[in-house]
């Protein structure tokens, strides 16, 4: 399924915490985040907005090596991209979305 896109996806928490992802639906896995059902972490600590994501155009596994990428870097790094999406990869299958972070808010 190499014409499959898939979505990584950083939220940040009510905590103040980081909390990284990937899926096909960013609106339906925000949403399941939200209501408590998506990850015992976000149940705990609810997502206020996504701070930041990104269209991955490929396998699953290829957004999955996104995510880990991601879930390893410091707070600071994480800020880094977030503030600066394009600073992640430039590989021509990731597309950098900013905009979402202000419709998920």
């Amino acid at each position: 399924m190499s014409n499959q896109c898939y979505w990584v996806y950083i939220l940040h928490c009510e905590n103040d915490t980081y909390y990284t992802g990937y899926t096909t639906d960013l609106a339906k896995r925000f949403e399941s985040h939200v209501n408590g059902t998506a990850s015992k972490y976000t149940r705990s600590f609810k997502p206020i907005r996504i701070a930041q994501c990104w269209k991955i155009n490929g396998e699953k596994f290829f957004a999955m090596q996104i995510e880990r990428y991601i879930k390893k870097l410091t707070r600071s790094e994480k800020e880094k991209i977030i503030n600066e999406p394009s600073l992640l990869f430039s590989d021509p299958r990731i597309e950098v979305y900013p905009e979402i972070s202000t419709v998920y808010a």
